[in-house]
């Protein structure tokens, strides 16, 4: 069989190049964010698809860009790094996908333009080089602490979320960062990545996503009156956290401390929706 013959067909590659995953999840909570909040339906549609575009934006852009370092350290189940997609062509498309999220974000007013924009422009620094910079984590900090007010922004009247919504996203995607580089600092170290979390270390860096997360989870709990609920989740959040800083001291930092993390970070996503 040829390598051509081998490649998998361009739209599947694209997709796989998108850090599918993450794209899916982003893209869920906002359709849940967006029917708590309360959006109109036709609101509701457009704007799952604008953050869907922006996400499928980020993602490529992020292995476009990183895709000599990918192919440097033997990641070829990346499509780009694999050769299934050329770097040029993924960044076209990723290009393509951020104009398309901003023009979508258009009918559902200003304010939603202008938070989307800022969020996708923080993403792309990232992807850009501030992923190799002691302030690696603020993109994340920022688009995340943004993303509970996509929602309130599509209603009418457009309104940011509440206080206590944007400190939760800040410390999810704190997290999300923390946690999520942590799998990867050795490949990262030897391609020159020197983000926040390769300056801490993985185990400063699980202690510290964990305990972000615990802090947007009370962040939550205080903000609303949602009392049994709230203490539901919080107990949730804190134990899973907790755990995972436990099993942090116990092994070397593994596969098993970031799905710990991760399952925090979500049930904080969840409490986020709820509340």
């Amino acid at each position: 069989m040829t390598d051509a013959a081998a490649r998998p067909p361009l739209v599947r590659a694209l997709w796989g190049a998108t850090h599918p995953g993450p794209t899916l999840v982003v893209t869920v909570l906002a359709l849940a964010l967006g029917i708590a909040a309360g959006v109109e339906p036709w609101r509701l549609a457009v704007l799952v698809v604008a953050v869907f575009a922006g996400q499928v934006s980020v993602g490529l852009s992020n292995d476009a860009i990183d895709g000599a370092r990918d192919a440097a350290v033997g990641r070829t189940d990346k499509p780009i790094a694999g050769g299934a997609i050329t770097p040029e062509r993924a960044l076209g498309v990723a290009v393509a996908s951020a104009v398309l999220a901003i023009v979508l974000s258009l009918p559902l007013g200003p304010g939603l333009v202008a938070a989307h924009a800022v969020a996708l422009a923080s993403a792309w620094a990232y992807n850009a080089g501030l992923k190799s910079t002691p302030i690696s984590i603020v993109p994340f900090v920022l688009s995340f602490g943004l993303f509970p007010s996509f929602a309130t922004l599509s209603v009418s009247p457009p309104a940011l979320a509440a206080w206590w919504a944007g400190l939760a996203g800040a410390a999810l995607g704190a997290a999300v960062h923390l946690t999520n580089v942590v799998r990867d600092l050795d490949d990262d170290r030897r391609t020159g990545v020197r983000g926040l979390p390769h300056r801490l270390g993985a185990r400063a860096s699980v202690m510290l996503a964990a305990g972000g997360i615990v802090a947007g989870a009370l962040v939550v709990f205080v903000g609303t009156d949602a009392a049994t609920t709230g203490v539901v989740f919080f107990v949730a959040v804190t134990a899973v956290a907790v755990a995972a800083v436990v099993l942090v001291f116990v092994r070397p930092p593994g596969r098993a401390v970031f799905q710990l993390t991760m399952l925090a970070a979500l049930l904080l996503a969840a409490q986020l929706v709820v509340a």
